[in-house]
């Protein structure tokens, strides 16, 4: 273990003292057992563990136990229940009516007790670095001694588990001649093994095994060993079985688990003991057991690399588990030929067609032509048999012609480990080149280039789980981005999470909305129950409903099964709305949009649109007036620019110039991170192997004396990678160790100490800072933060922020959060009190009132000020401002405007328009046109009787429908400089929602009429029993028009006139310099119709 660092070490002394626990629990349960059934004894027989299970266990619905679990306990030994099984049994088994007073207090104590060791057992369970310092440690023991004691274990032999002896091989009789029988059987099973002999190699192991006198070490390694040949055996004799669950204990991979845990108890820090209990976990799919096992096994090997393949495996299934993949319809197995049936169900396009199409490509597309027969053998067809590795083999194919399609097809054949060896290092670079190839085909440019954004969306959850990379949420939310900019539904869905926890982003309940939406619209069914309850959630009772029924429609497991309890919440809001007063109504949506507005605690190392580079100038300009935070963030700044300039000098960096950048990279960080906004994460990459590039170099060169180059590139490498939360505090342990006179250390690990909850660890590393520099403000603050949320003593909490705000400068950022989260610690004072207080109140309003005058000193990029203390604060203070909360916020033009559906269908549109321009007036340019019949036919009314109002939203954009008895409404924002096939418009409805929009069957003749007079910006229309086509080349919604009889235009009284061809807005008095006809009502419209919506396109056309 002297090559193990401290911190794993303490992990490993926590769970050897929690396995003293074992033999206790065993036997309180035995004791509980035989006072609950009147006196019988637990003999740990199966006959007792059957009966056990089915009398009791079964009727308890308390319980709830694994499959492995499960087993264990009708097996009836239980030597072989681990910590979770007993704990679930004692404090979850029924009670007997006859039990006295003073049994009852007992069990009550007893069941605290057990509670307590229960969640140590899980926080440490689920500590991905299994490194504990020196403060936690030493808080968690004294907890768990105190827990043992209280069970009746004895305090000085737990003591002992507390020197590092404890790991070391203890002394045992060895019997030499045995040693060397069970060496020789073990070395004989191992061959057997080879030779897939797995059954003669468990005899041999087991012989092994039952041998006296051999050291505790080598009987662990049999048991490993013998773990491993019963996998083997079962996955031999079972096939291709799919079945996971364990039920009975002579199954092989019971017996396997059970083996591999006696190799950990034998040897607690030898990884492969651990290895192969995260193998046993990972066969019968429980990946968050394997996922802790192999983090544990890492721990100990960190080198090793099936430990960390067979880690990133884990990571990745438990990843799908918990999305639900397993339930996803989309994701479900179907043979090609289902796939084309169910097409022409929802779609009506003929199978016959597509597989016209699929013989036709080859001499189109040839690397196409591969793609499809690797769809063909990967899913099965009519006269193709399922075959990965032929799949596998055309992908490849494909994939070295760089079809984007067979690349990430090979990735994701790859990651499954489907028809190739399983290798995620391999995936990932396969995905990487997917998504680095145009977003369009390169040969049909309407169309997606299909892989592409697949692969993003592929990346973002690599990043946000960390497999094979460091985890990463700002680049996770990176490839989410640019793949829902591609087209990807799944991709808006995960993007709207992020936005709606606020993880990787700021919080913006809005903008998830509007993602979910686009999510929804693409068809993604885990975004339509997300919408669905965050429309419950605002009292939008209708389109609630209507996503929750989609979702249910879409095939969406969950929704189904949760549609009666979602129906009943849905009523019961709707009652309570018609049952409360307004103003109590209005208090209720205060609340609710406080609630909202909070955010969530953890890293600030997010994705940002905040750029401090433009404000350098007001930097300088309060630097001069004596602002000490103005001069930081200059001095920050310049040092970020300075790096730059090394990074953009040259594609590759010599070492001198390498140890520069990382120099005044690292430096940046010191002062002041904040201002270190990474413009594109192809330059995060680059800076990132930058960073681990002079790490390594250092190591190297400078294994014992430090160095300044070293000391930067671990600056560097703690901010770069701070979501990793376990991985960057075990890093920066071994910073402050190597750096003990480095304040910037300690700074970062009382940071991500607080994110991690572990506020006494935090407290404690400032603390040590502070001995290297009692004025460093900037720990001051994460120490005050700390006691505050460690909630312990609120008056120290209080007296650290007072020490804080008298050190720091007037205008530092966190001053005014200072004073708010003063006045929080007053607040739950009051509480803690009980009674009303006049003088606290008195000083709560003056602490606010402090902080208030705070924000008045702020340099203007900090302004508005955003805190949750502070809205906290006045919500419980002022109950006014919550009775004047807007029930429902003002829509948010500016997001509106760049909702992605609204800038896809805008941007898509015009270079439609461009492309059939250019081929009517250039003769060697040709563009080739067409359409597809109708999937229904639309119905002409003649008048408004009867119908009913239907807005875009409230049509199915996932399925082909004519609304008959409706009429939509719209004003069009985009017009058409063509008419051949059809009309192409853009719509926008009274809820600012908009959508394509196409007219056929109308006379030629009048198509210059039409266009120009008619169908104009600004004009309003009406659609009778209006037809929600699915697009046949892209399967995006329009709405078509097949009579133009069914269009009935309003007056030219309701025409905007003059209208913003940005927002809308009529009476727009600016005019396009070039095109002399677009008009804007604001300088700013016109630039984000330039940038955003690509004005230049049609410019000269108009």
């Amino acid at each position: 273990m002297t090559n193990i660092p401290t911190n794993n070490r303490n992990y490993f002394k926590l769970e050897l003292l929690i396995a003293r626990s074992y033999v206790i629990l065993r036997q309180l349960f035995k004791t509980r057992y035989s006072l609950f059934n009147g006196g019988k004894i637990w003999d740990d027989s199966t006959t007792c563990g059957k009966n056990f299970w089915t009398n009791i266990v079964t009727k308890n619905k308390k319980i709830n136990l694994t499959s492995v679990q499960k087993t264990s306990v009708t097996n009836g030994n239980s030597n072989d229940w681990d910590l979770t099984t007993l704990t679930a049994l004692l404090l979850n088994s029924d009670r007997p009516k006859t039990l006295n007073k003073t049994q009852i207090q007992q069990l009550d104590n007893e069941d605290k007790i057990l509670t307590e060791l229960r969640d140590i057992r899980n926080k440490l369970a689920h500590h991905a670095s299994k490194s504990i310092d020196d403060v936690e440690f030493n808080q968690l023991w004294s907890e768990l001694t105190t827990i043992l004691v209280a069970l009746g274990d004895i305090d000085s032999e737990l003591d002992k588990i507390k020197d590092d002896s404890v790991f070391d091989t203890r002394t045992q009789s060895i019997n030499e001649e045995n040693v060397q029988e069970a060496l020789r059987l073990n070395a004989l099973g191992t061959q057997a093994h080879k030779d897939r002999k797995f059954s003669d190699a468990i005899t041999l192991f087991t012989k092994a095994t039952v041998l006296s006198g051999v050291s505790n070490h080598d009987r662990a390694v049999f048991y490993s060993n013998m773990s491993s040949s019963r996998l083997a055996l079962y996955e031999l004799k079972s096939g291709s079985s799919n079945k996971t669950e364990i039920d009975d204990p002579r199954d092989h991979r019971y017996r396997a688990l059970q083996d591999a845990k006696q190799a950990r108890i034998l040897w607690p820090t030898w990884w492969k003991g651990h290895f192969r209990v995260g193998k046993v976990y990972a066969t019968i799919n429980e990946h968050e057991k394997a996922i802790n096992s192999f983090e544990r096994a890492l721990a100990l090997g960190p080198t090793n690399n099936d430990v960390q393949k067979a880690l990133d495996n884990s990571r990745l299934i438990y990843s799908q588990q918990l999305r639900q993949e397993h339930l996803d319809p989309r994701l479900q197995p179907k043979t090609m030929d289902e796939q084309l049936s169910e097409l022409q169900q929802k779609m009506g396009v003929n199978p016959e067609h597509v597989r016209s199409g699929h013989s036709l490509i080859k001499e189109i597309d040839p690397s196409g032509a591969d793609v499809v027969k690797a769809h063909k053998y990967e899913h099965g067809d009519i006269d193709v048999k399922q075959d990965y590795e032929q799949a596998a083999k055309y992908f490849a194919k494909a994939a070295r012609q760089e079809n984007a399609e067979g690349i990430y097809n090979l990735a994701r054949l790859t990651d499954r480990g489907l028809g190739v060896k399983k290798d995620h290092n391999l995936a990932l670079k396969l995905y990487e080149q997917a998504a680095s190839l145009p977003p369009k085909h390169p040969i049909f440019k309407v169309i997606p280039n299909l892989g592409v954004a697949e692969a993003e969306h592929a990346l973002g959850l690599r990043y946000a789980e960390g497999i094979s990379v460091h985890k990463d949420l700002p680049t996770a939310a990176y490839w989410y981005q640019r793949a829902m900019e591609h087209g990807s539904g799944p991709a808006a869905n995960n993007l709207a999470l992020m936005y709606l926890h606020g993880t990787g982003v700021d919080k913006n309940l809005e903008k998830a909305e509007q993602l979910l939406e686009l999510a929804s619209k693409r068809g993604d069914p885990n975004a339509m129950l997300t919408l669905a309850g965050l429309l419950l959630h605002k009292n939008d009772f209708k389109m609630a409903k209507i996503w929750h029924d989609r979702a249910c429609e879409s095939g969406n497991i969950v929704a189904q099964m949760g549609r009666n309890k979602f129906e009943e919440m849905l009523s019961d809001k709707k009652q309570f709305i018609n049952c409360s007063s307004p103003n109590i109504l209005q208090m209720v949506d205060g609340m609710k949009n406080v609630i909202d507005s909070l955010k969530p605690k953890g890293a600030v190392y997010k994705t940002s649109n905040k750029s401090y580079i433009h404000d350098y100038n007001m930097f300088n300009e309060y630097a001069n007036r004596g602002s000490i935070t103005a001069k930081k963030m200059c001095d920050a700044l310049e040092h970020y620019m300075e790096a730059f300039n090394v990074l953009t000098h040259s594609e590759t960096l010599a070492e001198k110039e390498e140890d520069l950048f990382v120099h005044q990279l690292a430096q940046c960080y010191r002062i002041e991170h904040i201002v270190a906004q990474i413009p594109s994460i192809k330059m995060r990459q680059r800076i990132e192997e930058i960073v681990d590039h002079v790490l390594h170099r250092n190591s190297l060169e400078f294994n014992v004396n430090n160095s300044q180059s070293d000391e930067d590139a671990r600056i560097c490498y703690a901010v770069l990678h701070m979501d990793s939360h376990a991985l960057v505090a075990k890093f920066l342990e071994q910073c402050k160790e190597k750096y003990p006179k480095s304040i910037h250390f300690f700074e970062l690990s009382a940071t991500v100490h607080g994110w991690l909850d572990q506020y006494e660890t935090a407290i404690y590393v400032a603390n040590s800072g502070l001995k290297v520099d009692p004025d460093y403000y900037e720990l001051l603050y994460y120490k005050a933060v700390a006691l505050r949320l460690l909630d312990k003593d609120l008056n120290e909490a209080i007296e650290a922020y007072r020490t804080f705000l008298a050190a720091a400068p007037k205008d530092h950022r966190k001053v005014p959060e200072s004073y708010y989260a003063m006045a929080c610690c007053y607040i739950a004072r009051l509480k803690d009190n009980g009674m009303i207080d006049k003088g606290m109140i008195d000083i709560v309003e003056k602490t606010y009132k402090e902080g208030e005058d705070a924000e008045k000193l702020q340099l203007p990029c900090f302004l508005p000020y955003d805190s949750n203390n502070k809205t906290l604060v006045k919500s419980m203070f002022d109950a006014k401002s919550l009775l004047n909360t807007q029930s429902s916020p003002p829509i948010n033009l500016k997001l509106r405007l760049t909702d992605p559906h609204r800038v896809k269908l805008i941007q898509e549109h015009r270079e439609w328009e461009a492309k059939t321009l250019k081929a009517i007036n250039d003769p060697y340019y040709s563009l080739e046109t067409g359409t597809h019949k109708p999937g229904v036919k639309q119905q002409t009314a003649k008048s408004f009787i009867g119908l009913k109002a239907i807005s875009l939203k409230e049509m199915d954009p996932t399925k082909e429908h004519v609304y008959e008895g409706y009429v939509l409404s719209a004003k069009i924002i985009e017009v058409a400089y063509t008419w051949s096939p059809s009309i192409h418009l853009v719509i926008e409805d009274e809820h600012l929602d908009c959508e394509r929009m196409f007219i056929y069957d109308f006379p030629q003749e009048q198509g210059h009429y039409l266009t120009s007079k008619v169908y104009t910006i600004g004009s309003k229309l009406n659609i009778i029993n209006p037809y929600l086509r699915i697009g046949r080349c892209d399967m995006k919604p329009l709405i078509r028009v097949d009579d133009s009889s069914s269009i009935i235009m309003q007056s030219e009284s309701e025409r905007v006139l003059n209208m913003c061809r940005c927002c809308g807005i009529s009476n727009a008095l600016n005019v396009c310099g070039k095109c002399k006809q677009a008009r804007y009502c604001t300088k700013q419209c016109q630039t984000m119709d330039w940038e955003l919506y690509k004005h230049k396109l049609i410019c000269k056309k108009l």
